[in-house]
């Protein structure tokens, strides 16, 4: 029984902040006239204020981002096209990561090299895992199995660091830089200030429940291994 209600808590405690980072960034996505401009706007005018002329501002399909490899704030379309509080809150999380690229901010740094060495590590750990069933029943099987799960191993350790050190790096990029930006700038109302502050905390939220999914995926495989 102790077991059930430990896994609906770590259940919860994974899926919770999803729903509720949606159900927040839904509730403030409507279009208000009193919101100065869209995400890109917001974007176009910080860069100019910060004078980081070479950053460039995208629509896109695959999620609000910032690319330190190609310099670019990468927007959703809503967040992209709309005047709301759940547009300019995201666009000025996205720039605030340009930002810290742009002071050379250590964890933004470090992180971004370890997504590069874990997507390496990744293509690698897939391929072994296609490799592992192929090989069971050949003469070599047994000597390459170990290697071939320690890669899939390594590559799950690395991508759950990753989720780790990304916590750091968002959190700045909110409350360090975003949303002071938001409050000084007067880009939005002090009636508002809440809000985004509850929009940040949501996105933010979500990256832990990423971290902790990782841990518990990695750690489901150190099981299996020690059988």
């Amino acid at each position: 029984m102790i077991y059930l209600i430990l896994g609906i808590l770590l259940f919860a405690l994974i899926l919770g902040p999803q729903y509720w980072a949606r159900h927040v960034l839904s509730k403030y996505s409507g279009h208000r006239e009193d919101i100065p401009g869209t995400g890109e706007e917001l974007v176009k005018h910080l860069r100019k204020k910060f004078n980081l002329t070479y950053l460039k501002v995208e629509g896109t399909e695959l999620g609000d981002h910032y690319d330190p490899t190609d310099k670019t704030v990468r927007l959703s379309k809503d967040n992209f096209n709309t005047r709301s509080l759940t547009a300019v809150t995201v666009a000025a999380h996205e720039f605030g990561h340009a930002l810290q690229d742009a002071k050379n901010y250590k964890p933004l740094i470090a992180r971004t090299n370890m997504v590069r060495t874990a997507q390496k590590l990744e293509k690698v750990g897939g391929v072994a895992l296609i490799i592992m069933p192929l090989i069971a029943f050949t003469p070599a099987g047994s000597r390459l199995a170990l290697p071939l799960f320690l890669v899939v191993i390594l590559s799950m350790l690395v991508n759950t660091i990753v989720h780790f050190v990304t916590l750091p790096v968002e959190f700045d990029a909110s409350f360090g830089r975003a949303l002071p930006i938001l409050k000084e700038g007067q880009y939005i109302s002090n009636s508002d200030y809440l809000a985004a502050r509850k929009i940040l905390t949501a996105c933010a939220l979500t990256y832990l429940a990423s971290s902790l999914s990782g841990l518990l995926n990695f750690w489901r495989w150190i099981k299996l291994l020690r059988r």
